[in-house]
């Protein structure tokens, strides 16, 4: 079997031809080095490649194998890499920032935990922007991280490591987080699936610094590949006091089934996105009408949801200037220029902003509640622009109509609010060969439904034949 096809195998496959002996674990991880090797250089998605570690992981993989009465885990073989902002024991874990270059855990988050007792390979850590504080992937200590779709522009962030690795076949599975879309974005713009699980699904530690926002999850190329990571990492752990109880779902198996009678709205603006790529729209729309195909009723609505930007602005960044206000002014040479300024601006608000951000919060899960009342799903655009050039922060303008920051994700962030289950599916590309995705949103703690609908749309219209020009 050539290598490059092991390496565009999914991890269900693989794991299956594991367990057949139809390849073997060392194969499989030299085949995805190899191609690491010979592309990271240009995509800069991983920053650190756990090479002899992976390879030795990979020997051990293969003995038990060998082994009469071995219990194999569903992952058995099967490399996956974890996002910079995710502790790993033994591995660096950085952040994104020079301030922790050098940081060594000494132990595993629970989600990595869970990977390798199932079974899995640790490649390495993916590249992300400084705690995670953008939708794009830079930062002072490893550079930029490029789209394999299109080397000028981004593959979105804060995962944008992980997305790329992912689109460029150097790894079927790959964990990202999300405190304002940083799974759903670069799953758009890097054409692959993504995940955000109910908030508390898939512990979290230790708690970011936006901790009540962030969620952690899967960002693959197939959706049965995300349902069965999702069965691995899912569950209560006592380091996280918000995680939830077991669900008792086969999410692999909660794929199967009709769509038929689910009441689904499509919303291009969700109220309130004072701007949306009209290109953007016009392939997100399309694949929103699949869903009547598919046994659906869907509805175009405007949701009379009020702009919750402020309140998950005044959360998400006032959590990462508490974090790195301790910082300044010594070490403001290590810290984004873009960030330092969104720091000192978050230092001068007063109090009650911060608090009249929670209230504003509770708010709008209200509005969200009652609207869900009536639907089973969302289906919005995921983003609301292409992919924008590589290097910057954020897009300056959408469709020649100037933007505020933050302003191109209105899609993304609410759901972190809400910490309701979302992902992003990818449903065509732009005319200059950028992929689109399609965000669908489900009912508080539904995340089976979400992936049940994702992948009826996968069978509707496949993406995977569809690979970036870098492979």
């Amino acid at each position: 079997m050539a290598d490059d096809r092991l390496c565009w195998m999914s991890a269900v496959e693989l794991a299956a031809a594991i367990r057949r002996k139809k390849v073997s674990p060392v194969e499989v991880v030299d085949a995805v080095l190899s191609r690491i090797e010979r592309l990271n250089p240009t995509l800069n998605a991983y920053c650190t490649v756990t090479v002899e570690r992976a390879r030795r992981a990979a020997k051990a993989a293969e003995r038990a194998l060998t082994r009469k009465g071995a219990r194999l885990g569903p992952l058995h073989g099967v490399p996956f890499s974890v996002k910079d902002l995710i502790i790993t024991k033994g591995v660096r874990t950085t952040w994104g920032t020079r301030l922790h270059a050098e940081h060594v855990p000494d132990e595993d988050a629970p989600v990595v935990e869970r990977l390798k007792a199932a079974g899995g390979i640790l490649l390495g850590k993916t590249n992300t922007p400084m705690f995670g504080w953008i939708g794009a992937t830079h930062n002072l200590l490893f550079g930029l991280t490029r789209s394999p779709w299109n080397l000028e522009r981004t593959p979105g962030g804060s995962s944008g490591g992980a997305a790329a690795a992912v689109a460029a076949g150097m790894a079927p599975l790959a964990v990202g987080t999300d405190g304002g879309g940083s799974i759903r974005i670069p799953a758009s713009f890097s054409g692959i699936f993504g995940l955000k699980p109910s908030y508390g699904r898939v512990p979290t530690y230790p708690f970011s610094s936006a901790w009540s926002l962030s969620h952690a999850g899967p960002l693959t190329r197939t959706v049965a590949d995300a349902a069965l990571m999702l069965n691995v990492i899912a569950g209560p752990d006592e380091r996280d006091q918000f995680s939830l109880p077991s669900s008792g779902v086969d999410y692999v198996g909660a794929l199967r089934g009709s769509l038929r009678g689910l009441r689904v709205a499509w919303s291009p603006t969700l109220g309130f996105a004072r701007v949306v790529d009209p290109e953007v729209v016009e392939v997100s729309e399309r694949a929103a009408r699949r869903f009547r195909e598919l046994g659906c009723r869907v509805e175009a609505v405007t949701p009379r949801f009020s702009d919750p930007s402020e309140a998950w602005y005044a959360i998400f960044c006032g959590g990462i200037a508490a974090r790195l206000a301790p910082y300044l002014p010594e070490r403001k040479a290590d810290i984004d220029p873009g960030l330092a300024r969104m720091i000192g601006e978050t230092l001068r608000w007063p109090p009650t902003k911060y608090v009249q951000a929670w209230f504003d919060r509770l708010g709008f899960w209200d509005a969200a509640r009652r609207f869900f009342a009536g639907y089973d799903l969302l289906l919005t655009p995921t983003v609301a622009c292409p992919p924008f050039r590589v290097g910057l922060d954020n897009p300056t303008e959408i469709a020649g109509t100037p933007i505020r920051d933050y302003e191109w994700i209105p899609f993304t962030f609410p759901f972190n609010m809400t910490g309701q289950p979302a992902a992003s599916v990818p449903c065509g590309f732009t005319r200059d060969g950028l992929p689109v995705g399609l965000q669908i949103v489900g009912r508080r703690w539904d995340d089976a439904t979400v992936l049940r609908a994702a992948a009826a749309f996968e069978r509707a219209e496949p993406w995977t034949a569809r690979r970036p020009p870098i492979s």
